[in-house]
């Protein structure tokens, strides 16, 4: 799993201090360091993406469990896998949750500085209560499916 993460640099400039950046997380499963152009590979080209690499802040040193849920689950709550007690993806229908007191990145900030979130995607943290699903946990709204592999 590989997380991304852009931060606008036009909150940087003088003339819009008065407006917080945008925030986007990438977040990908089976997504290698040189399988996007900006890292350098030149098998796939992965020029939006590249594009907002260059404009903004990217993370270049981060480590991520070896498989989705647990990956998941410390990057929205920011406690390591051994304080999450997700250690193994979540199957299809299972009653496993990522625990609902834990606040998540979405909710702190929505709290700490008003951001409005959304979320497309795989969640995979849980999906046999409202409030496991993204939308009971911090994102204004959420494009996507609750568990693991998708057959398109």
């Amino acid at each position: 799993m590989t997380v991304l993460c852009v931060v606008s640099v036009l909150s940087l400039l003088p003339f819009a201090t008065s407006r917080p950046p945008h925030i986007v997380f990438i977040v990908s499963d089976d997504l290698g360091f040189n399988d996007v152009s900006f890292h350098g590979s030149n098998q796939i080209g992965t020029p939006n993406i590249d594009a907002i690499a260059a404009d903004g802040i990217t993370l270049m040193n981060y480590h991520v469990q070896p498989v989705c849920s647990p990956s998941r689950a410390t990057f929205m709550s920011g406690r390591h896998v051994i304080h999450t007690g997700i250690y193994m993806p979540f199957r299809q229908g299972t009653p496993l949750r990522l625990n609902l007191s834990y606040s998540l990145l979405p909710q702190y900030l929505r709290r700490c500085c008003n951001y409005s979130s959304h979320m497309v995607g795989k969640w995979h943290l849980g999906q046999n209560v409202l409030a496991a699903l993204p939308t009971g946990r911090g994102f204004e709204t959420y494009l996507g499916y609750w568990s693991g592999a998708e057959d398109y």
